[in-house]
């Protein structure tokens, strides 16, 4: 049967859940949400077109308003492929210590981008954003981190697709607008109110867990605030993962399992594989999202090797 899509944007979502199997030396069963194989490469691209539905469809927006948004890349990456199709101009704000990668992406699929002081976090591109918005008249900034946008997408989409594939105990994702995992935490919590959600930060700016902001080398999660849309009533507890801890699990799971990722997919893939070792979790079904592909790292420290 030959399967004909009118655009790229109808193929976002249904994402394969596998299998973790080598790696996993504990006593819980633990299934990767591959999120790679959406079209632009990460869950982002669920919540990218969205938003952009969702404010054309209220008309508060259209195809002439320009779109703003600070991003630590992957969401960028997604609404510069969704305005691509939906002919739309769009400005991205990120930090410059992102990797090259990704800003070869944006630029690629001809979105603007400017970059701002890695020091000042995703805070500063945030405050660029929102100076642009004052210079460009007929402009509006998406803005992910608190946009309900962002939770709806994974509500409606990436935990039916969980749900529907395999009787899950535990969720566990990185947080970084916090919209993917509480999207996640709500529609499963509805369904089976007894599943566990945790939530993964980096150690070095484990703010969740009551520590300090800092640098760190999770590019997507730790936006070193905590966002609007996370919605903290649903998550059962917080891990921290090192930025080394991190790194050694995404290699481990390309060489091992043969399922390459970024490095805030290693931290929650190392947040499960600690979970599953735990006896009191013995026989449960983990569901961890791994966001994107380890393609976008080639020249960061993942590929030191």
């Amino acid at each position: 049967m030959v399967l004909i899509y009118s655009n790229i944007l109808e193929t976002i979502g249904k994402t394969p859940l596998v299998k973790i199997n080598k790696l996993n030396e504990g006593k819980a069963e633990i299934y990767a949400k591959v999120e790679s194989f959406n079209p632009a490469g990460s869950s982002k691209d669920r919540i990218a077109y969205q938003m952009i539905k969702d404010y054309l469809d209220s008309g508060k927006i259209t195809k002439d308003t320009l779109l703003i948004e600070p991003t630590s890349g992957n969401t960028g990456i997604g609404l510069a492929m969704v305005s691509a199709v939906l002919d739309m101009k769009l400005v991205l704000v990120m930090p410059a210590n992102m990797s090259e990668e990704r800003k070869k992406l944006i630029k690629g699929y001809g979105a603007s981008l400017e970059l701002t002081d890695p020091s000042l976090g995703m805070q500063g591109s945030i405050d660029r954003a929102n100076e642009l918005t004052k210079i460009y008249e007929d402009s509006i900034i998406l803005q992910q981190f608190e946009n309900p946008s962002n939770p709806k997408a994974h509500y409606l989409t990436t935990a039916k697709e969980i749900i529907d594939d395999v009787d899950v105990d535990i969720f566990i994702a990185g947080i970084g607008t916090g919209g993917t995992i509480s999207g996640v935490a709500k529609y499963l919590k509805e369904k089976k109110p007894n599943t566990l959600v945790f939530g993964v930060e980096p150690l070095s700016s484990n703010i969740l867990n009551g520590g300090k902001a800092g640098p760190h080398k999770l590019q997507g999660i730790g936006a070193n605030f905590i966002p609007e849309n996370l919605n903290q009533e649903l998550m059962d507890a917080y891990i921290d993962v090192s930025d080394n801890d991190a790194i050694e699990t995404s290699r481990k799971l390309m060489t091992k399992e043969g399922i390459a990722v970024g490095i805030s997919s290693g931290a929650a893939m190392h947040a499960a594989l600690e979970i599953s070792k735990e006896e009191k979790y013995k026989n449960k079904k983990i569901v961890v999202l791994l966001a994107d592909t380890a393609e976008r790292y080639l020249s960061t420290e993942l590929y030191d090797i």
